[in-house]
C-alpha cells in the first residue's frame, strides 16, 4: 500500500519540526564517561543543573529497506574543560547505509573514524551538506557559540550501533578548543584500537 507523501516544516533558528513521529532528548548526565575530564564533567552537570546537550525531533514512516528516515538535531553550545559538546555518537547496525546532514545555523563538526581506526572532518556550516559513507562511525560536535541545527537523513533499516564505540573507550580523538575560535584533534589516551579480527568479523557479514 503507498504511503501519503508528507511535509515538515523546519525551523532553522530554534531547531524544530513540524509533524515529527518521534522525539529525545540527551542531558550532559547522559554522557558520563565520554569526556576525558570526568571531574570537570561531573562539576558542570552540578552547576548547570544537568543542562540538555542536545535533542532529535523525526519523522519515521516505517522500517522498510528503501524508506527514509529524517528529522532535525538541535545541539547546546559549550564545553567541558576544553572538550566541546558532541552527541554519542554510533555506527549504523547495518554499516553498509549511508546518512547526510545539512547545515542550518550554527558552527559544527561531524567527527567520523573507520572500522580501523582512521580519522575524518568535516565542518558543517549553514547550507552545508555532510555525507557520511556506509562504514563510518559518526559523532556531532557543536564548535560554536549558539545553537546547531541540523537537518538529517538515513534509509530506515539502517538501525543505530553504539557499541562499536564504547569497546574502543571512545573514538580515537577527541575535539578540543585551540583558542581563538580555533579547534584541534588530539589522541584520546584510553582509546583501545579494534584488532585485525574484530575489524575482520566486523565487515564479514557486507563482502
Amino acid at each position: 500500500m503507498l504511503r501519503e507523501p508528507v511535509a515538515c516544516v523546519v525551523d532553522p533558528y530554534a531547531g524544530g519540526m513540524s509533524g515529527y513521529t518521534g522525539r529525545y532528548e540527551k542531558r550532559l548526565s547522559d554522557l558520563n564517561g565520554l569526556y576525558e575530564n570526568a571531574q570537570a564533567h561531573a562539576a558542570l552537570v552540578t552547576r548547570l543543573n544537568d543542562p540538555v546537550v542536545y535533542d532529535v525531533e523525526d519523522f519515521r514512516p516505517g522500517t522498510d529497506s528503501g524508506d527514509l528516515n529524517y528529522g532535525v538535531t538541535r545541539m547546546s553550545p559549550g564545553c567541558v574543560d576544553r572538550e566541546f559538546f558532541f552527541t554519542r555518537g554510533h555506527i549504523h547496525e547495518k554499516a553498509d547505509r549511508p546518512e547526510i546532514y545539512y547545515g542550518q545555523s550554527g558552527n559544527g563538526l561531524m567527527q567520523m573514524e573507520s572500522p580501523e581506526g582512521e580519522t575524518r572532518v568535516v565542518e558543517i556550516k549553514p547550507q552545508t551538506i555532510c555525507y557520511v559513507p556506509p562504514f563510518w562511525i559518526h559523532r556531532s560536535i557543536n564548535i560554536g557559540e549558539t545553537e546547531l541545527v541540523m537537518v538529517f537523513a538515513y534509509p530506515s533499516d539502517s538501525g543505530q550501533d553504539y557499541g562499536i564505540i564504547e569497546m574502543s573507550n571512545g573514538m580515537r580523538h577527541r575535539v578540543v578548543s585551540g583558542g581563538d575560535d580555533r579547534w584541534e584533534l588530539v589522541e584520546n589516551t584510553s582509546y583501545k584500537p579494534r584488532t585485525g579480527e574484530q575489524v575482520a568479523a566486523f565487515m564479514k557479514k557486507y563482502v
